[in-house]
């Protein structure tokens, strides 16, 4: 059918077939009526059966396309009269696919029964009858009537014409599978149901129809090539491309099963196109995974350069992401298919998200950075000044140091701010911030603190170094034999005593205590400063924390500062014997 140019024609053809008894001229009027190539009987080797079983072939000349069937003989002495069985099968499947049946008879069989069909007369509904002269008797005038009557197959299928009613037709590139079941079903002796087999051809070849649209997409040159293109990145024009190839291949399915029953036709159609889509989805999947690393790099640059020109932090955010945003978009309605309802909000979110998590990380990284450059500036005007204070510990260094401390703090709160405003934090962070620096200024103030405490015995015997080695002008002191060693001494370790007092605890605010007189009162007077403490303990200094001190803010317990007392004691003996022996 393929070869002939059958299958193609849709609808636009018709079937013609011819029934009657064997030897009658049946082929012979097919050649001369449709221009075919049947083989004809040669009268002078004897009448005999010439065509065994049922022949087709295209007319030559005729329009619409038309299919010629040429059957058996009935009659036939080579089938018996008992054998009628395939006459009977053949008169029907030419009945149940044929649009026109012509029935050659000679006139004198008329009245038979057999001879003249009268059982298949009964099945057909509208007969036309025709007289033709005898082709052995008058050649031309058969040969003329003939021709006229092959006018009456010309435009056979339009309204009116001799297969006019095209309800029922198979179209053409179903007709072999339809003839040959419903061959079969006549061979098998079933009931010949031709609406339902209507549907069934339909379903058959919708479904070859589909599958080789479907194969012919799978190795689509354009799809392939489209294909390969987005496993390397995104590709622009992604959806028109994609849409185009699909639409090129549902066009053709269209096309070659628009004469098949609607309702299969339109259920096969979706199938196609639920499997080509679930074909394509991957590459749409694939060209959204690269716009949404396209998105995120464009928002990582683009935050970049916005910082560096010197923009705010939370501005920044705002018009890259609106920015990156805008162009995913973009990029995602430039990949759908008008074919299918592709739905990418959820690689949007993951898209947001992405932007939103690494906006968070640079936030916090800049947040560090500024943090610990505070934190720096502060350190560096803390550290050396604490120090010197330390050094020339006396009533007023803690005071000293807390003044600092807060001048400090403050001088760097302006430049703190002004970052902190292009981050757009709110006020309860950056009240959170300064507290921390706060917090961190007097970190550096205590651990200094508790640095030099834990060296305490070598500032003290510094101290009193100082203090007994050289005079009121600073100047070394030589001695003459008219200085008072041992009050010198005192002098010196007085001096001595105070920088263990100052560097005994952590004083903030500047609250007053009594750890200078307990000192002094105990370790250099050896008398206990008052009754209250001598009626709670016979020593003041035998315990592990300080009236009224909080114990995080103890940095040398008296009971250290009574070992440390007299290990100073023991280190300094030496020194004021020494001065006392150049007197003598």
């Amino acid at each position: 059918m393929t070869a002939a140019g059958v299958a193609g024609c849709g609808l636009s053809y018709a079937v013609v077939s011819i029934m009657g008894p064997q030897s009658s001229g049946k082929s012979t009027l097919l050649n001369l009526l449709f221009g075919t190539n049947f083989r004809e009987m040669d009268a002078f080797r004897g009448r005999s059966q010439t065509t065994k079983g049922i022949w087709m072939a295209r007319c030559v000349g005729v329009e619409p396309c038309t299919v010629v069937m040429d059957l058996e003989g009935t009659d036939g002495r080579e089938r018996g009269e008992d054998d009628t069985a395939f006459e009977k099968q053949s008169s029907l499947f030419a009945l149940a696919i044929s649009d026109i049946v012509l029935i050659n008879m000679w006139c004198h069989d008329i009245g038979r029964e057999q001879a003249a069909n009268k059982p298949l007369l009964k099945t057909v509904f509208q007969v036309q009858v025709t007289a033709l002269p005898s082709f052995e008797e008058k050649e031309e005038q058969f040969r003329e009537q003939v021709q006229q009557l092959r006018q009456r197959f010309a435009n056979s299928i339009a309204p009116g014409g001799l297969a006019g009613d095209r309800r029922g037709v198979v179209p053409a590139s179903g007709f072999l599978f339809s003839s040959q079941q419903i061959w079969k079903i006549i061979r098998e002796n079933k009931d010949l149901d031709l609406p339902a087999h209507k549907v069934m051809v339909a379903t058959v070849r919708c479904d070859e129809i589909a599958n080789e649209r479907f194969g012919c997409l799978t190795s689509d040159a354009e799809w392939l090539d489209l294909e390969n293109d987005v496993q390397a990145g995104s590709v622009l024009g992604f959806g028109k491309k994609l849409g185009s190839i699909v639409e090129v291949h549902m066009e053709e399915y269209d096309k070659e099963a628009v004469y098949f029953d609607e309702a299969v036709r339109k259920a096969k159609r979706q199938l196609l196109e639920s499997r080509i889509l679930n074909l394509v989805q991957p590459a749409f999947q694939k060209n959204l995974s690269h716009l949404r690393t396209k998105a995120l790099e464009k928002f990582k640059t683009g935050l970049n350069q916005s910082l560096e020109s010197g923009k705010g932090f939370a501005a920044s955010v705002r018009e890259t992401t609106e920015s990156s945003l805008s162009e995913f978009n973009q990029g995602c309605a430039d990949s759908v298919i008008k074919q299918a309802d592709w739905d990418y909000s959820k690689i949007l979110e993951k898209v947001r998200r992405d932007i939103e998590d690494h906006a968070l990380s640079v936030r916090e990284s800049k947040l560090t950075e500024l943090t610990n450059h505070a934190k720096e500036k502060l350190r560096k005007a803390l550290v050396e000044p604490v120090e010197s204070l330390f050094d020339a510990a006396g009533q007023t260094t803690w005071s000293s140091i807390e003044s600092l401390y807060k001048r400090e703090t403050q001088a760097i709160l302006p430049e703190v701010f002004k970052a902190l405003s292009g981050f757009e934090m709110g006020s309860e962070f950056s009240e959170e911030m300064v507290s921390k620096l706060r917090d961190y200024g007097q970190s550096i103030v205590e651990n200094k603190a508790k640095e030099e405490a834990s060296k305490i015995l070598m500032h003290m015997k510094e101290r009193f170094t100082v203090v007994f080695s050289h005079d009121k002008d600073s100047m070394p002191r030589t001695w003459t034999g008219k200085e008072d060693v041992r009050a010198i001494a005192k002098e010196a370790r007085s001096a001595a005593l105070k920088l263990l007092s100052v560097l005994a605890v952590i004083r903030w605010d500047d609250k007053p205590d009594r750890i200078e007189n307990i000192l002094i009162s105990t370790l250099l007077d050896g008398s206990v400063a008052s009754k209250s403490s001598s009626a709670s303990s016979g020593d003041p200094l035998a315990s592990t924390s300080w009236e009224e001190v909080h114990p995080k803010h103890t940095l040398i317990t008296p009971a250290q500062c009574k070992s440390v007392w007299k290990q100073f004691q023991s280190e300094t003996e030496f020194t004021i014997t020494q001065a006392v022996s150049t007197q003598v």
